[in-house]
């Protein structure tokens, strides 16, 4: 290659030029013709469709031939195949006058380039393809673990990521960040996990990355690796559940998205749900067991799978929308509103009401943390009320709610009248007598004072209605009420 034309083309092949647009735009003006770019099913690449003979078009987009020169309706077209004999595309040129030696030269040495840039194309698009699948991969696994089905699970991971489910115990985190950003703390976190953890860009929170890391050996050789990754991007906040088996995944995940809550406010950036005192760690656990078996007896006789589905379903769907709920489990939303019928149905349970949520989602939880298999015995069912009023519980709902009652808006109030309008602002303004705005600012007020989100629903929600059930600020749950006179779960007239 010789010339200054040779060094314009050549300059075409730097990181920051690569087009090809650009070389088909300069290439016409550096002949004077008219140039067109197809891919070898017709499609126009680049440049001006140029009327041509089909015919001799389809033998050099197919191989047969590696180029052809014509003259017809008084211009001169050369055609030449990319990539030949596996044809990648096809340039056509075409010029009023002859092509002498030196446009000869400069289309034959653009077709190199644009063969070079047509292979980065085709190995970039590859690797967008393999990118695309291994995310399908790793969601589909995750959604496999929010349902409990383990086996499943550890087959998909198998190939890809053969060992890393072989233990039964792991820890879920869920990092925030910059949507723009998301792809880049992905693979940071990738690279900073080693391979052992599970990572998922969030299909229902663009802003979230979702962090399954299994316990090998008793360590978690993820979560701190993760967390340096947080405290090195500013803006990025982590939020980390305890210890769960595998297939109590669905009730990892939400201990993690309120612990990530915690994170919003701390210096750290970081959180761990361990890290603050829950209700049922303060209650009796033989008799919290009984109670929960008790008000969840109805989901006995269910399949396992059945069952496994459901309670993902109705766990997640107590923190997130049915459109998000979805999402995360990668079924339809008329399906998720589906099985959430099905639970209330079986519970004699009505949703809408944030203290049967509560109570609902105390018993899922408290169940969870007991694996399967032989369980020790239960002390007889007693009623959430009396579970809640003993002195350690009565001290922390009063330490965390008391925490509202310094503000001069009186915020306490105002929570507590939106729990029991069923976190409606609308009806809790009616109620108070001010603006359904004004009701959504105390309530996001409360936020940072109580170290939990309230208006996204979820676990933090729940333990604040605890809180005022124990303190007698709201009436007990009715689905509570049901198990307790009803045991059978039969009703009376």
């Amino acid at each position: 290659m010789s010339g200054d034309w040779a060094d314009e083309l050549l300059d075409h092949l730097r990181p920051a030029a690569r087009d090809l647009g650009r070389v088909i735009t300069w290439l016409a003006g550096t002949i004077e013709a008219e140039v067109s770019l197809q891919d070898g099913t017709g499609a126009l690449l680049a440049g001006t469709r140029l009327a041509s003979d089909d015919d001799l078009v389809t033998d050099v987009s197919t191989g047969r031939i590696a180029s052809a020169a014509v003259h017809t309706q008084g211009r001169h077209v050369r055609l030449a195949g990319l990539g030949h004999p596996v044809t990648k595309g096809v340039l056509a040129v075409s010029r009023a006058q002859p092509f002498d030696r030196r446009a000869t030269d400069i289309v034959a040495r653009t077709v190199w380039v644009l063969e070079l840039l047509l292979r980065e194309r085709e190995t970039i698009s590859a690797e967008h393809r393999l990118d695309r699948a291994t995310a399908d991969l790793r969601l589909a696994i995750l959604q496999l673990l929010m349902v409990g089905d383990i086996i499943a699970a550890r087959r998909v991971a198998a190939g890809l990521w053969p060992g890393l489910f072989d233990t039964d115990t792991a820890c879920v985190y869920v990092l925030e960040g910059h949507a723009a950003q998301r792809d880049d703390l992905a693979e940071d976190c990738q690279a900073a996990a080693e391979g052992h953890a599970l990572i998922v860009r969030c299909p229902a929170v663009d802003e979230h990355l979702i962090v399954v890391a299994p316990i090998d050996r008793g360590q978690d050789k993820a979560g701190p690796q993760l967390r340096s990754v947080v405290g090195e991007r500013p803006d990025t906040f982590i939020g980390g559940s305890v210890r769960h088996g595998l297939a109590e995944t669905a009730t990892a995940y939400g201990q993690a998205v309120s612990a990530l809550a915690v994170a919003r406010f701390r210096p750290d950036r970081a959180a761990v749900y361990a890290e603050r005192t829950h209700p049922e760690r303060l209650m009796n656990p033989a008799a919290l067991r009984g109670w929960a078996d008790r008000l969840l007896s109805p989901l006995d006789d269910l399949s396992h799978h059945t069952r496994a589905e459901l309670l993902a379903t109705t766990r997640l769907g107590f923190s997130f929308t049915a459109v998000k709920t979805a999402l995360i489990l990668g079924v339809s939303r008329n399906t998720v509103r589906a099985r959430m019928e099905r639970m209330e149905g079986l519970l004699d349970a009505d949703f809408s009401d944030l203290t049967t949520r509560a109570a609902v989602q105390l018993a899922l939880n408290t169940q969870a943390a007991v694996p399967d298999g032989p369980r020790p015995p239960v002390a007889p069912p007693a009623a959430l009320t009396e579970l809640l009023r003993t002195e350690p519980l009565l001290a922390w709902a009063d330490s965390l709610v008391g925490r509202l009652t310094a503000d001069s808006r009186d915020l306490r109030r105002t929570v507590l009248t939106w729990i029991a309008a069923g976190g409606n602002a609308e009806r809790t303004a009616q109620v108070l007598g001010i603006h359904a705005q004004t009701v959504r600012d105390h309530v996001r007020s409360a936020e940072p004072v109580l170290e939990r989100q309230l208006l996204a629903g979820g676990s933090d929600l729940y333990e604040v209605v605890l809180a005022h059930l124990a303190l007698g600020d709201l009436d007990e749950p009715a689905v509570d009420r049901a198990k307790r006179d009803h045991p059978d779960g039969t009703v009376h007239e």
